[in-house]
C-alpha cells in the first residue's frame, strides 16, 4: 500500500533524540530554546516561541490578540477543525467565510461581508501549503481595525511575494504534526516581531511562570518562581526539539524534492480535462505539503468512487479538506449556513500521495492509477 503521507526521519534525528535524553533535560530546555532562535531566523520573524501543538498555538494567539467571549473571528470553514476550535477556546465565535475554489484559501470578498460591530479578529488559513492572499487581508484588518492572525499549520517553508511564511503579520501559528513537511512527532511554533506578544506566549505556555526551569537550573543563586496568571501547559519537549532542529537544517532540500513530485503529477495529469490541478500564481510559493485535485463535473467517476478504486489498487487518498460548518461539533450553531463553494470544493477534491521519500516506482504507480481510473474507458 502506497500511504497518503509519512515524515522524513532518519537516523540523524533518531541520534539527536537520544543524545537529548542522555543530557537529563528532556522537557523545555536549551534545545527548545535553540530551536527557537533558528525558527524564527528561517521564517525571517524576530521571535519564535516553541509549543506543543498548533492548535495550543493558535489558542496562544487568540488570547494574546485579545479575543474573548462575545468576540467573532472571521475563517474558512473549509479548514481543519482545530481552526475554528482555537476560536471557541476563548469563548468567541468563529464566522465562516467562503473560500477562492482555485486555491482553497479565504475569499477576502466574502471576508469583508461577514464583519461585524463583533468582529475582533480575521484568522487566515493558508492552505496544504499554499500562500493566501495576505495582502488583501491585511488590508483588510486595518481598515475595520481588526487583529490578523495566521493559520499556517501546513505553510512552514512557503513564500509570499518573495517572504517567508511567518513574517508578514504579528502572529503566525505553525505544525510540526507528522502530516506537515517537518516534523517533532508533534508541536507547533507561533513567531510573532511584537516582544509584548513573545514575552506573554512564553509565560502562557508554561503556567504563567514568572521564571522557567532553564533560568532557575542555571542560576547560581536560589530563585523561587511566582505564577503571574493563569496559564497553560503548552511546552515542547528538548527532545522534539533536538528532532526539529535537525528537520529544519533539511527543510529546504525537503521542500525541492517534493516540489519535484507536484510537478511531475501536473506534468503528467495536464491533459485530462475533467480535472483541475494545482494553481500557483506569480509570488506564491508552496511546499506541497499536500497534493490536491479538484474533479469538474464532466468527470466520469465520482470523488468518493475514485478513492475507492484507487484503495483497491494499493494507493491510499485523502477526502478534500473538510468543511467545519458540516461537522456534528458545528452543526446545531451554523444550521441554514450555506457555503457552496467550500462544500462544491471538499466535495469534489482528492489528495493524492505526497512524501519523501517516494520511490520511481511508487509516483508512477500513483500516476498510472489516476490515470486508469478517472480517464474515460
Amino acid at each position: 500500500m502506497i500511504p497518503i503521507a509519512k515524515p522524513y526521519l532518519t537516523e540523524e534525528e533518531a541520534k539527536a533524540a537520544h543524545d537529548t535524553i542522555l543530557t537529563g533535560w528532556i522537557t523545555q530546555g536549551p534545545r527548545v530554546a535553540e530551536f527557537e532562535e533558528k525558527f524564527a531566523a528561517y521564517t525571517e520573524a524576530k521571535f519564535a516561541v516553541a509549543v506543543s501543538n498548533c492548535t495550543t498555538a493558535l489558542h496562544l494567539a487568540m488570547i494574546v490578540a485579545g479575543i474573548g467571549p462575545g468576540d467573532e473571528v472571521i475563517c474558512p470553514s473549509m479548514s481543519y477543525i482545530a481552526t475554528a476550535n482555537s476560536i471557541k477556546y476563548t469563548g468567541a465565535k468563529p464566522v465562516f467565510a467562503e473560500i477562492i475554489p482555485e486555491t482553497y484559501n479565504l475569499d477576502p470578498v466574502d471576508t469583508e461581508k461577514r464583519i461585524t460591530s463583533k468582529t475582533k479578529a480575521i484568522l487566515l488559513v493558508h492552505q496544504i501549503g499554499m500562500p493566501a492572499d495576505i495582502d488583501a487581508f491585511q488590508k483588510l484588518a486595518e481598515k475595520y481595525k481588526l487583529k490578523l492572525i495566521e493559520d499556517a499549520a501546513c505553510a512552514v517553508g512557503s513564500t509570499y511575494k518573495g517572504k517567508k511564511i511567518g513574517s508578514h503579520s504579528e502572529l503566525v501559528c505553525f505544525s510540526l504534526h507528522p502530516r506537515k513537511v517537518i516534523s517533532t512527532g508533534d508541536g507547533g511554533f507561533i513567531t510573532t516581531n511584537r516582544e509584548d506578544y513573545y514575552q506573554r506566549m512564553k509565560l502562557l505556555r508554561q503556567h504563567g511562570m514568572s521564571v522557567n526551569d532553564r533560568v532557575r537550573h542555571e542560576s547560581s543563586k536560589v530563585i523561587f518562581e511566582d505564577h503571574i496568571e493563569v496559564g497553560y501547559n503548552y511546552r515542547m519537549t528538548d527532545i522534539q526539539a533536538a528532532v526539529g532542529i535537525k528537520q529544519l537544517a533539511k527543510l529546504d532540500w525537503i521542500i525541492q524534492e517534493r516540489r519535484k513530485i507536484a510537478l511531475r503529477y501536473n506534468d503528467m495529469f495536464k491533459d485530462i480535462d475533467c480535472i483541475r490541478l494545482p494553481i500557483e500564481k506569480e509570488g506564491y510559493f508552496s511546499n506541497y505539503q499536500s497534493y490536491s485535485i479538484y474533479l469538474k463535473e464532466n468527470c466520469p467517476v465520482s470523488r468518493n468512487e475514485l478513492m475507492q478504486k484507487m484503495l483497491d489498487a494499493g494507493v491510499s487518498t485523502r477526502r478534500g479538506i473538510m468543511t467545519s460548518h458540516r461537522e456534528t461539533a458545528y452543526k446545531n450553531e451554523c444550521a441554514g449556513l450555506s457555503l457552496p463553494a467550500s462544500e462544491n470544493a471538499s466535495d469534489n477534491s482528492i489528495i493524492l500521495p505526497l512524501y519523501i521519500p517516494m520511490t520511481e516506482k511508487d509516483i508512477q504507480t500513483v500516476i498510472d492509477v489516476f490515470r486508469s481510473n478517472i480517464l474515460p474507458k
